[in-house]
């Protein structure tokens, strides 16, 4: 499976700390085993899956998209629920 990183997760991704990318790590290998484990939103984000987790004992939010025939998986955007959709949004 190819894995693509847009450059706002890359950006969210840079500000974590090394037990929060632990956790990061996990959580993509949980997607990457079964991508459609995140809830799919609908609306103006239709296509984009939600996956919710644990960063050092704090809710976090993973946005993806899943594309099966060419089996990949695109990381859009990580984060808190505050803004976290309208932020979203606009890429």
């Amino acid at each position: 499976m190819k894995i693509i990183q847009t450059l706002t997760f890359v950006k969210a991704v840079k500000k974590l700390h090394a037990s929060q990318k632990k956790d990061l790590d996990q959580a993509v290998r949980t997607i990457a085993a079964d991508p459609l484990i995140g809830e799919r939103k609908a609306g103006d984000l239709s296509g984009v899956f939600e996956f919710k987790f644990k960063m050092t004992k704090q809710l976090t939010l993973l946005a993806y998209s899943y594309e099966e025939g060419v089996i990949t998986l695109t990381l859009l955007a990580l984060g808190g629920h505050e803004n976290f959709y309208r932020d979203l949004k606009r890429h």
